[in-house]
């Protein structure tokens, strides 16, 4: 039976030397963790740096839905701009959309205006869908997260505190059906970003799924910048699928909405032991 132990702590962003331990048990106290220092002045500041990691308090509601409503809404230019990168066949149809405008009119500034619409477009319906996503995130588990993830058996919740301030999140959520933890509502301040958060924090996670039997950690993710997937890669993860085709809930999918909005959704695992 899962969660035989106490549940344990966890987070999400980078870094704990490999083979660092991560104690912690709802009935331990919380982890410390700082950055290595390797001289005096950049001891004092280890300290200041000092991140305590523990499990959510009902307290901490507001901050942690601040956190992860901003890590969100990045993503709206990252998926609008940058997500095109991806995106090889609707590059192709812009292109020819703005070569159709150009036989079309005849007209070089209408052309050249082409490009701009496409990319105002895609910025409109990236807002609109993620704001949906958001909509139904902040009205379901991110509502009560203390029902949601900390009364269930093989589920958890954590927070990262810095200076007596929330500054990172993430969840655990036991799946009974293949005997595995899902690691989701992984975000970090961006002002608390680079100082090894994240990745210290999704090892919670690993350990939590080991003291408790899992047989593997796995997570679903449509981020787009590279960051994310080479933390995930450096945990140990491997990406086992991909699709470009995702719905995000709240989408519609009508024909615009398609046009314009496109994310890729790629799947890791982390295999702990073999079933």
């Amino acid at each position: 039976m899962h969660c035989s132990s106490p549940k344990m702590v966890c987070e999400t962003k980078i870094v704990a030397d490999e083979h660092d331990a991560i104690p912690g048990s709802k009935k331990e106290a919380p982890m410390m963790w700082s950055a290595p220092a390797s001289g005096p002045s950049e001891a004092k500041d280890a300290r200041r740096d000092a991140v305590f990691i523990r499990e959510f308090e009902r307290g901490d509601q507001e901050e942690v839905r601040r956190i992860f409503y901003e890590g969100i809404m990045e993503r709206i230019p990252n998926t609008a701009f940058r997500g095109l990168r991806q995106q090889s066949r609707t590059q192709f149809l812009y292109a020819l959309l703005t070569v159709m405008c150009f036989s079309m009119t005849k007209s070089f500034t209408l052309t050249c205006c082409a490009p701009l619409v496409l990319m105002g477009a895609r910025y409109y319906y990236s807002w609109k869908v993620i704001h949906s996503y958001l909509d139904h995130a902040l009205h379901t588990d991110m509502a009560d997260i203390e029902a949601y993830y900390m009364k269930p058996t093989g589920s958890c919740f954590w927070v990262a505190v810095l200076d007596g301030c929330v500054v990172g999140i993430v969840a655990a959520q036991g799946r009974e059906d293949d005997n595995a933890v899902e690691l989701r509502r992984m975000s970090v301040d961006s002002r608390y970003r680079g100082k090894g958060i994240a990745k210290a924090l999704g090892r919670r996670v690993l350990e939590f799924a080991v003291r408790n039997n899992y047989g593997s950690v796995v997570l679903g993710t449509t981020a787009v910048k590279m960051a994310a997937h080479k933390l995930y890669e450096s945990l140990g993860f491997r990406r086992t699928g991909q699709s470009d085709d995702y719905r995000l809930p709240g989408m519609s999918r009508s024909a615009l909405e398609r046009l314009f909005f496109q994310i890729r959704y790629s799947r890791y695992r982390l295999q702990l032991r073999e079933e």
